[in-house]
């Protein structure tokens, strides 16, 4: 079946500062073999992105690097709203930490999130990592300032709900959700291990992986948050929190439609559609995807492309695989090659960019 290039707009390159995880080349060959040709990516490397310059690096190692199209987020400070407003438009949008994530990056005070709001352009997306209370907080704010704000994984009941009281009520707030929310509970700690199944947001109640199965229709976006670390630094006392999920995220996502849990149409809505609307991406002119949507096949992290060497679907059996992507008119998989060159991926703020207006 031929689909459109997917888009994950929320993915962890590693790279600057921790290679030895991901880099810019391997992220974006486990994107291609998972079927994405655009990926957004997260601010909190080390060093994270928080500046001109720090964006202006980070794209110049991806440009050389890239297999499929990107653009790279930038991250919020206590102090640096006013240095961001300048360079939104070179960013795939600003990213607010309110709650503990990997990294530094993390912002407590809510005159910050004020001030971040006030300063950064009514046009341009906002992504805010946010649970429960915070989410609330964030989305009020947001509803203050009259402006548009997405919700990074949400993973709870209460999350969920919230959500989709405030986009009945008119609030431009839109969220994406994780395959690794939608197909793991608390339920599978024990047989992932302690460190294999640390993830922020921790993975929730099966009551609430059921509410948001039963609000699909208020999911903007399936969004992997790739978040690859090795399976040593998994394995130890220190572990960080995090799944890889480029290459598991689409084949997880056809099983749910075999199993009839959502349509076609709706996988692509959120895998395509809205994403592409919401962060305002060009257009990927002859650009697709070819999947045999019969083919069973059982997760094998031995083959992917990551770095990370594991999964936390790692011998789940799921139906569903790409065998082809064309990006903009070039062959560049085919049967888990890849066929492109690194630094083929462009910057997708360097291009033309839709200016309709955000939801």
């Amino acid at each position: 079946m031929k689909l459109p290039g997917l888009i994950d707009i929320h993915v962890h390159m590693r790279e600057p500062g921790a290679i030895h995880k991901e880099d810019w080349q391997s992220g974006t060959a486990a994107a291609l073999s998972g079927g994405f040709t655009q990926v957004l990516a997260m601010p909190n490397t080390i060093p994270p992105v928080i500046s001109k310059r720090s964006l202006s690096g980070t794209i110049l190692i991806a440009n050389g690097k890239a297999y499929c199209d990107f653009a790279q987020f930038i991250g919020a400070t206590p102090g640096n709203a006013l240095q961001l407003s300048p360079i939104a438009k070179q960013t795939a949008g600003l990213k607010l930490y309110l709650d503990q994530t990997y990294g530094p990056l993390r912002l407590d005070d809510m005159l910050v999130w004020m001030e971040q709001l006030k300063q950064w352009p009514k046009d341009w997306p906002v992504v805010a990592h946010a649970e429960s209370r915070s989410m609330a907080a964030i989305i009020l704010l947001a509803a203050l300032f009259d402006r548009s704000i997405h919700i990074a994984h949400v993973s709870l009941r209460e999350e969920i709900i919230i959500i989709k009281h405030a986009k009945e009520r008119g609030l431009k707030v839109t969220c994406e959700v994780c395959p690794h929310h939608l197909f793991l509970s608390e339920s599978d700690i024990p047989s992932l291990g302690e460190g294999c199944s640390e993830v922020r947001p921790h993975l929730a109640a099966s009551t609430d992986q059921q509410a948001i199965w039963e609000n699909i229709d208020v999911v903007d976006c399936i969004a992997t948050d790739h978040a690859p670390h090795t399976l040593e630094e998994k394995e130890c006392d220190n572990m960080p929190p995090g799944f890889p999920g480029l290459e598991t995220a689409l084949p997880l996502m056809l099983q749910a439609v075999h199993d009839g849990l959502l349509t076609m149409e709706q996988l692509i809505e959120k895998m395509y559609t809205n994403p592409k609307r919401i962060f305002r991406l060009p257009d990927q002119n002859d650009t697709w995807i070819d999947v045999d949507l019969n083919e069973s096949w059982v997760v094998d992290p031995s083959i992917f492309y990551s770095r990370a060497g594991w999964s936390p679907f790692s011998g789940r059996q799921v139906k569903g695989r790409v065998r082809k992507v064309v990006l903009r008119g070039q062959q560049s998989f085919m049967n888990g090659q890849l066929l492109a060159d690194p630094g083929f991926g462009r910057d997708l703020r360097n291009v033309t960019v839709h200016r309709s207006s955000l939801p």
